[in-house]
């Protein structure tokens, strides 16, 4: 399904989701505006099916500059007023607060680098995307090891290409939430990470 708003022509919104239930699947659809969208829907939850579906959003999409969302994270419109100003860079949204969901409790720390706060040229992406296709292993551990983000892990650190990353900070925050059925770990709490993360700060009200 694609919803469009032809007042834009050059950006746009690709969603997928794995079919989340309610109440996260409204919350999170109700904050996806603006933007044209083109959708996904699949009731698998590994990395290779995610894949997939970007590829197919990518693809079916008519946009040149694509906004990533996920079906659980909300999105405020100012996160849809950026423009990467380069078409060789993945970029994203610094400004992410984990939402330890259903509790009110939020927390964020420095380099919260998530794929679903990716904006990025269309065709850039979709041939990112299918060359990864063709190379991640089909267990999800090591697919976590070769790192989720384009452009945030080189390969001599393990990542699958040296392509370049940057970030922009939207001046109201896009809400993680961080429910049981997550597809990466929910790291809510310090004693998750391997490295402590820096500049951790935690609320109890949102942000």
């Amino acid at each position: 399904m694609t919803r469009r708003n032809m007042s834009s022509k050059t950006r746009g919104i690709i969603f997928y989701s794995n079919g989340i239930e309610e109440p996260i699947k409204s919350m999170v659809w109700n904050t996806i505006i603006g933007l044209p969208v083109t959708t996904s829907y699949s009731h698998g939850n590994s990395y290779s099916q995610m894949v997939k579906q970007i590829i197919d959003c990518l693809e079916r999409s008519k946009e040149d500059k694509v906004f990533f969302c996920e079906h659980d994270v909300l999105y405020n419109p100012t996160h849809f007023a950026f423009t990467p100003p380069r078409d060789d860079i993945f970029y994203y949204n610094s400004n992410v607060w984990r939402w330890d969901y259903p509790k009110e409790r939020y927390i964020t720390y420095d380099r919260m680098l998530s794929l679903s706060a990716l904006c990025v040229n269309r065709p850039f992406a979709l041939d990112h995307f299918k060359r990864r296709l063709k190379v991640i292993p089909e267990n999800d551990v090591l697919c976590r090891k070769m790192g989720y983000e384009p452009g945030t892990k080189k390969k001599k650190r393990g990542g699958f290409s040296d392509d370049d990353f940057d970030t922009w900070h939207s001046s109201k925050p896009l809400i993680d939430i961080r429910h049981d059925q997550t597809f990466s770990p929910r790291k809510v709490e310090l004693i998750d990470f391997t490295h402590p993360p820096t500049n951790w700060r935690e609320v109890y009200e949102r942000p």
